[in-house]
């Protein structure tokens, strides 16, 4: 099976007016909107769009962190993964420490192609990705606009610029869906009863927690 995975990280929503503790070791997270990182988003549409034009045959979303790191990966699978699974921890964890583990799933999974976002939004670190390509010995490129996938071997565009979605970030996917439909799908995301919701109007698949 030709398998994509994707990483999908929990942070808060880049909308949020973040605010620092009282006691200054962190950020307020209590009662704040959490959402994929907007980057692992765009990583995910292509993914998608590699499924869809018949050079993969499921595309597998991971995410490292809390139990409630759920919802991001119902949203996820609402948005056209197959399967997600649930690294549970409920530390930090350093980008070494994200590329070993990604580096294990990938032994288990068997992935021919793993798409990280550039950077998360909340520690900006962006090193995850190259420490995963060291630690599997691959060739790896940063900063992608564009992939094509061609008898096995992949070329890949640097630089450039996505088209801008409505609220001004990198459009994808669910910005092409009709208002009432993404509603809906990132309403039932964020319930139990997601990933029910999600197979009637998209592709979701199973979910594992590890």
């Amino acid at each position: 099976m030709r398998r994509i995975m994707v990483g999908v990280k929990r942070v808060v929503d880049y909308n949020v007016r973040v605010r620092v503790k009282p006691d200054n070791t962190g950020v307020v997270t209590e009662g704040v909107k959490m959402s994929i990182n907007p980057f692992d988003e765009i990583a995910l549409e292509e993914a998608l769009r590699i499924k869809e034009r018949g050079l993969a045959d499921e595309v597998l979303v991971v995410s490292i962190g809390p139990a409630d790191a759920q919802q991001q990966l119902r949203t996820a699978l609402a948005m056209g993964a197959d399967r997600a699974i649930l690294v549970q921890t409920d530390v930090a964890v350093g980008p070494l420490s994200v590329a070993r583990i990604f580096r294990g799933l990938i032994d288990k999974e068997s992935p021919f192609l793993v798409l990280l976002g550039k950077q998360a939004i909340d520690d900006d670190n962006g090193q995850a990705a190259q420490m995963l390509g060291a630690l599997w010995d691959r060739p790896q490129a940063v900063s992608c606009s564009k992939i094509e996938i061609t008898d096995g071997k992949a070329t890949v565009t640097r630089g450039g610029h996505r088209p801008r979605g409505a609220r001004g970030r990198p459009a994808g996917r669910d910005e092409r869906r009709p208002a009432a439909e993404r509603a809906a799908l990132r309403e039932a995301a964020g319930h139990h009863e997601g990933q029910e919701e999600a197979a009637r109007h998209g592709r979701a698949g199973g979910f594992r927690r590890d």
